[in-house]
């Protein structure tokens, strides 16, 4: 009887428990069309539209809730105080334009904390400018050394950084003492056309054993290296992808269709645009498209 009532027994407390799932999985708040998904650990998502189309930019937006601290100095951001792995693709990214958004919102917010003594300031657009110009130098340092940046010009180093991804992101997490909220992969499909090109490699004579490279093999390779991350170190996975438009539809007809539509599942694992759906051609092997919310 004593056994079954220690069994029965809570271990924690329900403040105990929601102080710990909301620290291991906290809420992310998301730019648009993020924020009509409920997103948590574990989902990958991929953003698909054609070029430009602000991917990126979603990207950076989701990366500045990231690092930045829920309050500074008395100041609220709202943010994570978390770490995010950039994997840039494409080789495009531009830091610079990181650091202008993340200097934007810090001014942002000190704006919207000092509002109230704006009141006091010289009514001229000088004085405004003043007050708003000022932003905290620390706290932009500390925010940006949590961004992890990592760039890549073919799959032999997409996978590689794949491979060695549990030491570094183990490592992180201890000079940091958080670890990795957000894994985005800028243009999942940069390599795609030259490993499509590319011959299909037999496997070695020494290792015969060892799948011969191609572009499925490469694919299914990345999938089971993100799934064998996610298992150790719960991340939400974002990526990004450039359209493959059909003929019969123009850039701009893609961005005038608007609606995201959701097919609610148990789950919420089936999450198409009807954009999506219609206009662009899908590229990617089956193995990368199966395990994916698409917007």
């Amino acid at each position: 009887m004593a056994s079954a009532r220690q069994w029965i027994e809570g271990d924690e407390t329900a403040k105990q428990f929601l102080t710990r799932v909301l620290s291991e999985r906290p809420f992310l708040p998301l730019p648009p069309p993020l924020h009509r998904i409920p997103l948590r650990a574990g989902n990958v998502v991929e953003i698909v539209g054609p070029s430009p189309s602000s991917k990126t930019r979603i990207l950076i937006q989701a990366a500045i809730n990231c690092i930045l601290p829920k309050a500074w100095k008395g100041i609220n951001y709202g943010g994570l105080e978390r770490l995010v792995m950039f994997i840039d693709l494409d080789c495009r990214f531009d830091v610079l334009s990181l650091s202008q958004s993340l200097k934007q919102r810090i001014i942002k917010e000190n704006g919207n904390d000092v509002g109230h003594k704006l009141n006091k300031v010289d009514d001229s657009p000088i004085g405004s400018k003043d007050v708003h110009a000022e932003y905290d130098e620390e706290l932009f340092a500390v925010s940006m050394r949590r961004f992890l940046y990592i760039r890549c010009y073919d799959s032999f180093e997409f996978l590689a950084t794949l491979k060695t991804m549990h030491f570094q992101l183990q490592k992180e997490k201890e000079a940091h003492g958080t670890g990795v909220y957000l894994l985005m992969i800028d243009s999942i499909g940069a390599f795609y056309w030259m490993d499509r090109a590319s011959p299909s490699i037999p496997p070695g004579r020494i290792n015969s054993t060892r799948k011969s490279l191609s572009l499925q093999s490469v694919s299914e390779s990345v999938v089971q290296e993100i799934q064998k991350i996610l298992l150790v170190h719960p991340m939400l996975v974002l990526t990004t992808k450039a359209a493959s438009l059909q003929d019969k539809y123009t850039t701009r007809e893609v961005r005038n269709t608007g609606q995201l539509s959701v097919e609610s599942t148990l789950d919420s694992k089936n999450i198409r645009s009807s954009a999506n759906v219609q206009l662009y051609r899908e590229y990617m092997p089956s193995v990368w498209q199966v395990w994916l919310k698409v917007i």
